[in-house]
């Protein structure tokens, strides 16, 4: 089955050259290979099965086929040594806390500005960045409670941080449920290694919403608060609702009174005391934010700024992903922790730089360009896979709107191996880890390994047609929790 694999000069995360499997790697690729096509089919129909019966699925916006979809899965493991998760885990950690000093010193102090380190057309110019969140004490001064950021691995065998993801990170979901669905039809896999759980994800994110509950609730009530079933992950919002134990609530079930916010149950008003919520800042509150949201909380703001109740991720958070200002987080570690950046970012241009316009919109067929505020693989211009016709289109979006727009190079991103019909084939991927940032920094080991089905595709997202794997981390008995 691997005798048609290529690994074309891409790093190849199983192979180490044609046919040499690396040392973590050598008990899967055994045991893959004296399977066959047929028992691997076998499980990889099995496994899809169980997704669809469980009612495992996400939405894609726009898509006229069809409403809900199951993500398509691979069956082979991704697998990270010990050693080179301790390494990843140290620098998330770091650039989570980094992330937080900088949303608390943006909404009070502005020291960054002031120093010039960061412009603050940059900032005042960030669609996410909340003059409403100003002077605000947030619970615990932590604003980023739940982060996914997004790691891709390069022809170098390097990691580098793509993107960061702190207002509302989905599909840590199918992470959990990728996890459970290998052990049910594919447990032999597991007997030749010591993989580190993840299964106590729920539970560490319920310790993380009861840390920001305010001081009055000896016992937090808490609520997650989702848009409502047509959301795109509207699957995740039920399951770790259903994982914590605690309520799913729609905007239309919470109302504010006395500057508390209730939830209506059958046996009268609840007091909520923590949300951790899954709508977006512009429907958060139509009384501070967008006047004709249905799927918020009238005066829930105004409550939280009383700290009657905790929000999680804090309203404001936007300003810290936008990818105009990702660019900058290697100088808020230097600036705020007097510390060198662990994790490497990916090289990037500000179009609303001149200089950097000028490179892009004459370099366009060898960049990768994006809106900042977009998400998904939306609003992207892969240049070098783009017609001339298009590329005059997004060159004209740029000199329009240049704040709105970064390019990066083109990342060669590492590939692992994928079932195609009767053999398997380098597909590329990425991985999103979790973070939780409560008492202390907790990353969750391993994380979602996204993956490009489509051959020669550089876009992994599920909306654009990708599917994810199990991703395990090798245990060495180290602590799991990287403590800030």
């Amino acid at each position: 089955m691997f005798e048609k694999y290529e690994a074309d000069g891409l790093y190849d995360e199983m192979f180490s050259s044609v046919g040499v499997p690396r040392e973590h790697y050598r008990p899967v690729t055994t045991r893959l290979q004296s399977m066959g096509h047929d028992a691997v089919s076998k499980r990889l129909r099995m496994a899809d099965v169980s997704f669809r019966n469980q009612g495992i699925t996400f939405a894609v916006y726009g898509d006229n086929r069809g409403v809900e979809k199951t993500m398509p899965f691979d069956l082979v493991p991704r697998i990270v040594p010990a050693e080179e998760w301790t390494q990843i885990s140290k620098g998330l950690a770091q650039r989570l806390t980094a992330l937080n000093l900088f949303c608390q010193d943006i909404y009070h102090e502005q020291r960054i500005l002031r120093e010039g380190i960061i412009p603050p057309d940059l900032i005042y110019g960030a669609k996410s960045f909340r003059r409403e969140m100003f002077g605000v004490n947030v619970p615990k001064n932590v604003y980023i409670h739940i982060c996914g950021t997004d790691l891709i691995r390069g022809a170098d065998g390097n990691y580098y941080v793509l993107e960061d993801n702190g207002r509302t990170p989905s599909g840590v979901s199918y992470v959990l449920e990728n996890r459970a669905v290998m052990k049910r039809v594919f447990p032999a896999l597991f007997s030749a290694y010591r993989v580190r759980a993840i299964e106590d994800y729920p539970y560490n994110l319920l310790q993380c919403l009861k840390y920001v509950a305010p001081a009055h609730a000896e016992n937090p009530n808490i609520a997650v608060l989702t848009p409502g079933i047509f959301n795109s992950a509207y699957f995740e919002h039920s399951f770790l609702a259903r994982q914590m134990g605690v309520e799913l609530v729609e905007g239309r079930d919470l109302i504010v009174e006395n500057s508390f916010v209730y939830m209506r149950t059958t046996s009268g008003m609840r007091r909520v005391d923590v949300i951790y919520r899954r709508v977006d800042d512009d429907f958060l509150d139509p009384l501070c934010f967008r006047p004709d949201s249905v799927l918020g909380v009238a005066g829930i703001m105004n409550a939280y700024r009383l700290g009657n109740v905790a929000l999680v991720n804090a309203p404001g958070t936007g300003v810290a992903d936008d990818k105009a200002i990702y660019p900058f987080v290697p100088d808020m570690i230097k600036f705020y922790m007097s510390q060198e950046p662990i994790l490497p970012n990916v090289p990037t241009y500000i179009c609303a730089r001149e200089n950097d316009r000028k490179y892009v919109l004459e370099n366009l067929d060898k960049l990768v360009v994006k809106a900042t505020n977009e998400s998904g693989g939306y609003g992207m211009l892969m240049g070098h896979q783009a017609t001339k016709e298009e590329r005059a289109v997004f060159a004209e979006k740029i000199k329009e709107d240049p704040r709105n727009y970064i390019a990066q190079p083109i990342i060669q991103l590492s590939q692992h191996p994928s079932l195609v019909d009767d053999h398997f084939e380098g597909r590329r991927i990425d991985l999103r880890p979790y973070l939780l940032y409560g008492e202390k920094v907790i990353v969750m080991p391993g994380g979602l390994t996204r993956v490009a089905l489509r051959k020669g595709s550089l876009v992994v997202n599920s909306s654009q047609g990708g599917g994810s794997k199990d991703t395990w981390v090798l245990d060495d008995g180290a602590d799991e929790e990287e403590e800030v």
